[in-house]
């Protein structure tokens, strides 16, 4: 996918996250992550967004840590998160191709890794907030969700950080059933996951539905769609891989 695609993508989701908190309210309750409210959902995603802004605003080079949540709530946060959000956008499309600054995961330029983080990172808490308001949720592009699936496991996963370590090595198969070629094949040890895409060698589980239903699974959005092998592989996966 291309940059401008996730920008607009970015665009999109975060106006369906403002509109779906706003219908909700800022007391309610977010089921997908049960020790937030929507106020907690918007002021992080907000703090996000301008963390983001600010490495390709300014050029920042080194890590620097995120603000503080604002004490905001009620028609006040929303303003506040639909500002940030619009300045993230507009930031990314005007930024030139070859801006050099700080980013946390291989990707082919800077400015190609903040458009496509953040276009996952605000679609994921999209699904947050239509979750707080109820009925049915939007979709999710198959192709998009297949480039989350592999942001997750070859890019986080990848990671020092990554908790998905087990003193019993596994294999577990990840399969888009709806999307050509999007298998992996993620080996867990005491080592950080290593992800390869394809099926590589025998799997002790395979997790597998359309990408749109796996991708929120793997973020612990939903439950898998469908688990063969050792379903415990699966469980291991769901207790152990929160992001930070």
């Amino acid at each position: 996918m291309e940059t401008a695609e996730f920008i607009r993508i970015l665009e999109r989701e975060g106006r369906s996250l403002a509109s779906a908190a706003e219908q909700a309210g800022t007391d309610a309750k977010v089921p997908t992550c049960p020790e937030w409210q929507v106020r907690d959902l918007l002021r992080h995603t907000g703090v996000v967004h301008r963390w983001a802004t600010a490495f390709v605003a300014e050029g920042h080079t080194a890590f620097r840590p995120m603000a503080d949540e604002p004490a905001l709530d009620g028609e006040e946060l929303l303003a506040w998160f639909r500002t940030g959000h619009r300045r993230l956008v507009d930031t990314l499309d005007s930024a030139a191709p070859d801006l050099e600054c700080w980013h946390f995961l291989p990707a082919p330029s800077p400015l190609a890794f903040w458009a496509r983080r953040q276009a996952h990172e605000t679609a994921v808490h999209r699904f947050d907030a239509e979750a707080a308001r109820g009925g049915t949720p939007g979709g999710l592009g198959r192709d998009f969700a297949a480039d989350g699936i592999d942001e997750l496991l070859r890019g986080f996963h990848a990671r020092a950080k990554s908790g998905a370590r087990s003193a019993e090595p596994r294999v577990l198969r990840v399969r888009a059933s709806d999307t050509d070629g999007a298998v992996w094949t993620v080996r867990l040890t005491e080592e950080p996951p290593a992800t390869e895409r394809g099926e590589q060698g025998p799997a002790d589980c395979e997790v597998s539905g359309p990408a749109a239903d796996l991708y929120l699974a793997l973020w612990n959005r939903l439950p898998f769609p469908r688990v063969t092998g050792d379903a415990s592989v699966a469980e291991f996966w769901r207790q152990r891989s929160a992001v930070d």
